[in-house]
């Protein structure tokens, strides 16, 4: 009870929980999307300092209704860019669209190929594992990565060279 007093307007949102998850349920047409959104209300209200409202009740739907058009427009973002993806990686043949994704096979062959690769990186050495990381993943160049090392750039060549030829013997059985 002591939240309460600390932040008002917490005591405020713990009376109307049920009124705001069904005000919420109304609009967004699903009772998981309002308890989410009405949970997102909490967690900005207790993340943030106390302050005194002179409306809590009416500034908890407000807060409720910016979070649920925030929410909206990202959708919307998101729909946008994945349609403008399919757009562009879809083709017509025949009258029938097709996407230029790859085939079922193939995506479980490369699924099978990164586990291999990733098995054989952990196989090796943490000053190897560290190199390619920092110079493969992270886009580091060899002086770069010798830097962030604490080590020479020959030092860097050869654990390079020797996480290649290990992943590649892993990958190639």
């Amino acid at each position: 009870m002591n939240d309460r007093r600390a932040n008002p307007l917490l005591g405020v949102y713990l009376d109307r929980r049920a009124d705001l998850e069904r005000y919420f349920r109304v609009r967004l047409r699903s009772a998981e999307a309002a308890q989410d959104l009405v949970q997102d209300i909490y967690l900005k209200i207790t993340q943030s300092p106390a302050e005194a409202v002179e409306n809590p009740t009416a500034y908890l739907y407000r807060l409720g209704s910016n979070l649920m058009l925030d929410q909206i427009k990202r959708q919307r973002r998101q729909e946008r860019r994945a349609d403008a993806w399919g757009q562009i990686h879809r083709s017509v043949v025949g009258g029938d669209a097709t996407t230029e994704d790859p085939a079922a096979d193939d995506v479980v062959m490369s699924r099978e190929e990164l586990r291999l690769v990733v098995d054989a990186i952990r196989e090796l050495p943490p000053q190897v594992q560290k190199a390619f990381r920092l110079h493969k993943l992270e886009g580091l160049s060899h002086a770069e990565t010798a830097a962030a090392m604490g080590v020479s750039r020959s030092s860097v060549e050869k654990y390079l060279m020797t996480c290649l030829r290990h992943i590649l013997g892993r990958v190639r059985r």
